[in-house]
């Protein structure tokens, strides 16, 4: 019996001599008894493991971004905007799905596009459309337990746990109608051939309100790129207008151009990704165009086991060369809507304040 103990402590208490090779960093977390510090809350999720730990090197990959794009700051009063951008250390290229926008993570990235803190933006039709739609009706939380059947009967739609009148959508097709109108006028004109980031840089315009994403990012001259401009209410209203006005063109071709080139022509690049799809393949795909970006962070939940670019992993990247080989990028698994606002304030707001 004495020797099948002896075995099994052999094999239980196998001697570790090695673990400086992978690791000298011990586990803590956070320690109450020093009161309600939120700052040192946050940074303990570095040493803290899991997710928190993954949260922790997100916050050193923006914090590396916006050092190296404080590097090119100090000229900022004697250039333009667009010129800045042009020369920054870093281009930070920030997507999203439209589901951010229709939380309220809008308010976390509207402060952002306010702030000139980022320097172009990929999202889908609804992270324009739902941004202006909040313009005109609020959004409301819900349940994700309620009925589609009975949300149906009542022209009640569900977005997770929020919920929007179809009154909503109908206040953004009066709205919105008269401004293709527009475009179409000036289009056959000749004054203007319309591209997603043009069409939502006259929304942002027209809407006029400090509450939107759109409108500070036409005001401070920051792209909206919407490669699937059609997939969602703006393209339901596209469509009702093709019969009622037809003739509207919308080219994608000077898109790719503008967004490829902004990624070709900086001297570093930083992705923050919310969420998985179209977003996150346009930016990192800009980003093979010069060979990789220097920072990246993805924010989503899905997974890698299907093949899918959503749930890819970043070295997934790297092997396509949309991250340099030499880079640290993150990935956070994690629901956003909690995720980013924490990172945020880490790592932008904090800068911003502390500059100001």
């Amino acid at each position: 019996m004495d020797q099948f103990v002896s075995v099994a402590r052999e094999a239980v208490l196998v001697k570790d001599n090695t673990t400086e090779k992978y690791s000298t960093t011990a586990v803590n977390g956070y320690d109450f008894n020093l009161g309600i510090n939120y700052h040192q809350l946050l940074e303990s999720f570095k040493t803290t493991g899991f997710q928190a730990t993954n949260f922790g090197l997100a916050v050193n990959q923006i914090n590396e971004m916006l050092l190296s794009r404080e590097e090119s700051f100090e000229d900022d009063k004697l250039e333009s905007d667009e010129f800045i951008r042009r020369k920054s250390a870093c281009t930070i290229f920030l997507g999203y799905t439209s589901n951010m926008v229709s939380s309220g993570v809008r308010d976390t990235i509207r402060f952002l596009v306010q702030h000139k803190l980022i320097d172009c933006i990929v999202t889908t039709a609804g992270g324009i459309e739902e941004d202006i739609i909040k313009c005109l009706a609020p959004t409301y939380v819900g349940d994700f337990s309620l009925k589609g059947k009975e949300l149906r009967e009542n022209g009640i739609n569900r977005i997770g746990n929020l919920l929007v009148p179809n009154s909503n959508y109908c206040a953004f097709e009066d709205w919105v109608m008269p401004i293709l109108d527009e475009l179409l006028k000036e289009q056959l004109k000749g004054e203007q051939i319309w591209s997603p980031s043009k069409i939502a840089t006259r929304l942002g315009e027209r809407i006029n309100n400090e509450q939107s994403i759109c409108y500070w990012a036409a005001i401070n001259h920051i792209p909206v790129f919407c490669p699937a401009l059609t997939d969602g209410s703006l393209g339901d209203m596209i469509y009702f207008h093709s019969y009622r006005n037809p003739g509207l063109v919308i080219d994608i071709a000077q898109d790719i151009r503008r967004l490829n080139s902004m990624a070709v022509k900086a001297k570093k690049t930083g992705m923050i990704i919310l969420g998985g799809g179209v977003v996150k393949h346009h930016i990192c795909n800009a980003n093979l165009m010069r060979n990789g970006a220097e920072f990246s962070v993805f924010i989503n939940t899905a997974n890698e086991f299907d093949g899918s670019d959503s749930g890819a992993k970043p070295d997934e990247a790297v092997s396509w060369g949309k991250i340099k080989k030499d880079a640290k990028p993150v990935k956070v698994t994690a629901d956003a809507s909690i995720v980013f606002p924490l990172l945020v304030a880490e790592t932008f707001a904090r800068h911003h304040h502390y500059r100001y």
